[in-house]
């Protein structure tokens, strides 16, 4: 059954808190020279549902991926997963704890078949350890296990027939979704997948599209990075938007295509334009397309189309 209650306990405000969240973040900074790239004071990522993170190109969406999963150390901040500070944990013990991520650029094992790319992903395997790994009758058993996991996470992921393949012989879609399959074989309680859409063929999308919808509805949460706005107004259930290392509006998806500080994140040299007038929706669009390319880039360009078209939709 599906949980229709507000994600938000009050306003949905930068940083407000949610009814039942599964990661808590506070006071977070990451600094590079005199960059800040990340400095969010607050967030709260609600369990259960999938929540998109969203932001103009060097926001630091990746970066606080990157601390919150332990591949970065922060200048100051501390954060929980579960209830339990991950503030310093090594991002192996995070994975172990259930919160797994996975890249923009992939972290397929090329040289290893996709099997034992799977193999990779399980946690408490006997076999790891120097005193056991010579005494089969130990750990058999466990990898047995593991492969017969693998199996059913390939067959619903449809990479069942590449099993014996490279990695480095799939595509990119294909590659992204054995690194999501290869997430799930700790079964996570939270998986970050960030920018899952990146250079994935388009026939290969929507299976990506139901593979993440599917994860929640298996009980798990999920966070992502995302570009595609389409896909975020489609699956998100909640978003977070960052620009210059801040959370500048969170809320549900049509809500915050419609937020003033999403626009200015978005527009920046573009902030004077009347988006509440036909007129200054065509001179953004004509402002756009000439520049997208130099100034705001592709990606950006496509969400600002979004926030354009919701403008339009809600006059």
């Amino acid at each position: 059954m599906t949980d229709s209650r507000p994600i938000a306990v009050g306003e949905n405000t930068p940083g407000c808190k949610k009814r039942d969240p599964i990661v808590v973040a506070e006071n977070v900074t990451r600094s590079f020279g005199g960059i800040n790239a990340v400095d969010v004071e607050y967030l709260e990522i609600p369990r259960h549902k999938i929540t998109a993170l969203i932001g103009p190109n060097g926001a630091g969406k990746t970066t606080l991926f990157n601390l919150l999963t332990g591949f970065d150390t922060p200048n100051t901040g501390k954060w929980q997963f579960e209830g339990n500070s991950i503030a310093g944990v090594s991002s192996y013990k995070v994975a172990r704890m259930g919160m797994v991520r996975t890249f923009q650029l992939t972290k397929v094992m090329g040289k290893l078949t996709v099997m034992e790319n799977m193999r990779l992903g399980a946690a408490d395997q006997p076999g790891e350890r120097l005193s056991k790994a010579l005494f089969k009758g130990i750990w058999g058993g466990r990898e047995k296990e593991i492969t017969a996991q693998a199996h059913v996470l390939l067959e619903k992921f449809k990479l069942d027939a590449k099993k014996d393949d490279y990695a480095a012989s799939l595509s990119g879609g294909q590659r992204k979704l054995l690194e999501m399959a290869r997430s799930l074989m700790v079964r996570p309680k939270l998986v970050m997948l960030d920018e899952p859409m990146a250079g994935v063929n388009p026939a290969l999308t929507q299976s990506l599209l139901d593979h993440i919808k599917n994860l929640k509805a298996e009980g798990m949460t999920v966070l992502f990075v995302e570009h595609d706005m389409n896909m975020v107004r489609h699956i998100a259930d909640w978003v977070v938007v960052m620009a210059e290392g801040k959370i500048v509006a969170e809320g549900p998806p049509g809500e915050v295509m419609k937020n003033p500080a999403v626009i200015d994140a978005y527009l920046g040299a573009h902030h004077d334009v009347d988006l509440g007038d036909a007129e200054g929706i065509k001179e953004l669009e004509a402002e756009l397309e000439a520049d997208e390319e130099s100034v705001v880039g592709t990606e950006d360009a496509g969400i600002l189309s979004e926030i354009v078209e919701t403008k339009e939709d809600g006059k």
